[in-house]
C-alpha cells in the first residue's frame, strides 16, 4: 500500500446527506460527497492487511479488487482506478449507491475500528468517470452470430446481457415494464437512486449493440416457447417478484397494498409527469403503517413522508437488532445490527420519534362503512430458542394496541418468481419455488434455457444479481461456443 499508516493517521469520514427537513421535498439523491483530498485520504485507510477479508466469502460477491483500486484512489489514479473497478463489476454506479457494504463488514480494519469506505470510494470511482469522460461504449469487434434471449431487465440481466455482449453474441433483452432496469428502476425510489443513471447506463449498453424490448411480457405478449424457437440460447432473470402477503382478517379492504405496487406506481408517476398526473398511491395526510423492517419498508416510509403523510408508523415481527457486533455476529460475518436508514432519520425529523416498533405482531385490519382500511389491531410478542431448535415467538398477553391507519403497505419480502414463463415451460422447481439450476451450471431442466439472479437463488443482494448474471454468461457462452473467453 503506498501509505502504510493511513489507517491510524485518518479517521473514517462516510459522505454526509442533506438536512433530512429539506431532502423531504423532493425526490433527488440526498448525498453530499467528498472533495478529492478528502477521498484520496479515505482510499489511504485501506491496510496492508496480508488477508483482505473484504473480498473473501464473508465480503464482496462479485470479488472486486478493494485493495487495489483503494491504493490507486490514494495515488490519485483515478484512470487505472476505473479499469481495476470494471473488471469485476459491470454496474459500480448501482452498488456504490444501494449495496449494504457486505466488504465493509468483512474489512480487517473493523476488528476494533471503523472500516474503510470501500462502497463511498467505489462510488467516487465510476462517478468520476463518467464526468471524465472514460466511461464510454465499449462496441465489440467481432460478432459470433449466436443470439440470446434474456427475460428481465433487473441487475442480474444486464450484468449478463453486458458479458455476452462484450463476447460477441448478439444479445436481446426483454422487460415487461415500460423502462429498462427491473428492480433497478422500479424497485429503488429515486432518492436512493437516481433514474437518469439507469438510463444513462442503459443508454450506453444499447449504443454497444445490446437490443432492448420494454413492454414485452414473456408469458403474455410472447410464448417463451418462440424465444427457445428463434434464439440459440435462453437466460431467464425475471427476479423473485411474487410478494409475500399477510393473510390476516381484513386484508380485502381497500388501502392495503403490496409494497412494490406503490414504490413502482410513484416512480413511474416521477418520471412521467413528476407525479401531476396522479398516476400513484398517495400518502398525503394518511395515516400510514408500514409493515415489514427491511430495505424495502425503508423505502416505503420514504416515498410516504415525501407525498406528506400525516404519521408513518413500520412494524417489525423480529426483536430489535443491537447496536454493536455480539457472539452471534462475530467479525467478519454480515450482522443483523440496529441501523438509522435514510426513512427513519426523516420521520424523526418530521414527527420526532423513531417510527419503528419491534416484536409486533398485526392481528387485524379493521374498516369504515366505505370499505377501506382505517386501524390495524396488534399485539407484542417475545421470542425465545430453545437450545437446537429454530427461535419461536409468543404473544405477551394484555399488549393488544389499535393504531389508526389509512395507507397499509405489505413489505414482508418475496416468497419466489411469478409463475408464468417456468410454468408454460414446465420447468422443474427447488423447495422454495425458484426455478431449479444448480450454481457454476446455471442450465435449468430445459434444453438452452438458463437461469440466475433472483428467480434461481430467491431474493437477495443487487451486488449478487450481479455476480450471478457474470456467471451465468459465462456458462451460456460456453454452451454456444464449447469454451468461454469471459472472466
Amino acid at each position: 500500500m503506498g501509505k502504510p499508516t493511513g489507517f491510524l493517521e485518518y479517521v473514517r469520514r462516510s459522505v454526509s446527506d442533506r438536512d433530512p427537513a429539506l431532502r423531504v421535498q423532493d425526490f433527488n439523491e440526498f448525498h453530499i460527497h467528498l472533495d478529492e483530498a478528502q477521498r484520496r485520504e479515505q482510499g489511504a485507510r485501506c491496510m496492508d492487511c496480508g488477508t483482505p477479508f473484504c473480498q473473501s466469502d464473508y465480503g464482496c460477491p462479485v470479488d472486486n479488487l478493494i485493495p487495489e483500486w483503494n491504493d490507486l484512489v490514494y495515488h490519485g489514479r483515478w484512470q487505472e482506478a476505473f479499469g481495476r473497478l470494471m473488471k469485476t463489476n459491470n454496474f459500480p454506479e448501482y452498488t456504490g449507491r444501494v449495496c449494504p457494504a457486505p466488504c465493509e463488514s468483512a474489512c480487517v480494519l473493523a476488528i476494533n475500528e471503523p472500516a474503510v469506505t470501500i462502497k463511498d470510494n467505489e462510488c467516487a470511482i465510476i462517478d468520476r468517470a463518467y464526468d471524465s469522460g472514460l466511461m464510454k461504449p465499449r462496441v465489440p469487434a467481432w460478432r459470433s452470430g449466436k443470439r440470446i434471449a434474456i427475460v428481465g431487465s433487473g441487475p442480474a440481466g444486464l450484468a449478463a446481457a453486458d458479458q455476452l455482449n462484450q463476447a460477441g453474441h448478439l444479445v436481446t433483452v426483454f422487460e415487461r415494464d415500460d423502462r429498462i432496469g427491473g428492480l433497478l428502476m422500479y424497485g429503488i425510489p429515486n432518492m436512493k437512486l437516481d433514474k437518469r443513471l439507469v438510463e444513462q447506463r442503459n443508454a450506453i449498453m444499447a449504443s454497444e449493440g445490446i437490443e432492448f424490448r420494454p413492454g414485452v411480457w414473456v408469458g403474455r405478449d410472447i410464448d417463451p416457447q418462440q424465444l427457445i424457437a428463434e434464439w440459440d440460447a435462453v437466460l431467464l432473470t425475471v427476479g423473485a417478484t411474487k410478494p409475500r402477503d399477510l393473510p390476516t382478517p381484513g386484508r380485502e379492504l381497500n388501502g392495503i397494498h403490496f409494497a412494490m405496487d406503490f414504490l413502482r406506481a410513484n416512480t413511474r408517476s416521477l418520471l412521467d409527469s413528476e407525479l401531476a398526473d396522479g398516476n400513484y398511491i398517495s400518502a398525503k395526510d394518511k395515516h400510514v403503517i408500514v409493515i415489514g423492517g427491511g430495505d424495502t419498508g425503508t423505502d416505503c416510509i420514504g416515498t410516504s413522508i415525501r407525498h406528506g403523510a400525516r404519521s408513518i408508523t413500520n412494524f417489525e415481527l423480529l426483536s430489535k437488532p443491537a447496536a454493536e457486533r455480539s457472539a452471534e455476529y462475530p467479525w467478519p460475518v454480515y450482522p443483523r445490527l440496529l441501523k438509522n436508514d435514510y426513512g427513519h432519520e426523516e420521520v424523526q425529523a418530521r414527527f420526532g420519534a423513531d417510527p419503528r416498533q419491534f416484536s409486533i405482531l398485526t392481528k387485524e385490519f379493521l374498516g369504515n362503512d366505505q370499505g377501506a382500511v382505517s386501524a390495524v389491531t396488534t399485539v407484542r410478542v417475545k421470542w425465545h430458542k430453545p437450545p437446537g431448535e429454530r427461535p419461536q415467538m409468543e404473544e405477551i398477553p394484555g399488549s393488544e394496541q389499535r393504531w389508526p391507519a389509512d395507507l397499509v403497505l405489505l413489505a414482508m419480502g418475496f416468497v419466489g418468481p411469478e409463475d408464468d414463463v417456468a410454468s408454460q415451460l414446465g420447468l422443474e422447481r427447488d423447495a422454495r419455488s425458484n426455478i431449479r439450476a444448480d450454481y457454476g451450471a446455471f442450465s435449468t431442466s430445459k434444453p438452452k434455457v438458463f437461469a440466475a439472479g433472483d428467480a434461481r437463488r430467491g431474493q437477495s443482494l443487487v451486488v449478487w444479481a450481479i455476480k450471478e448474471g457474470r456467471e451465468a454468461a459465462r456458462e451460456v457462452d460456453r454452451f454456444l461456443m464449447g469454451r468461454t473467453v469471459l472472466p
